[in-house]
């Protein structure tokens, strides 16, 4: 009889949810590459808008779950930068400002330290 140690299954369901949360990351930086190119009242635009908030809308609440193992002092940094980007998309929906490049740059960042 074939036996998974309990150990085992934990470490391959965190590899696998980094994997996830890199590859929603990577999703949200191709739209907003697009949406930098057709502009924020594109199809484009619009998606990558939608898609940006929604990921970071959700990686704040999982961070103020009490559920969530992260230390407080790294929850509280991330929190911060995701209002910041959720403040930033709102701009560019409202056409105040069409800097995709600092929320590129920053999902890229957080991204690459999954």
């Amino acid at each position: 009889m074939y036996q998974i140690r309990y150990e085992d299954v934990m470490s391959e369901d965190a590899a696998s949810a980094k994997e996830r949360e890199g590859l929603l990351f990577d999703r949200s930086i191709d739209l907003l590459l697009a949406a930098r190119e057709h502009g924020a009242s594109s199809r484009e635009g619009i998606n990558a808008g939608y898609f940006t908030m929604r990921l970071w809308t959700t990686l704040i609440e999982d961070l103020g779950s009490a559920e969530n193992a992260l230390p407080e002092e790294l929850k509280a940094a991330i929190i911060s930068i995701g209002i910041f980007i959720l403040k930033e998309m709102e701009r560019i929906r409202q056409g105040q400002s069409d800097d995709y490049d600092s929320i590129i740059d920053i999902t890229r960042t957080i991204r690459d330290s999954l």
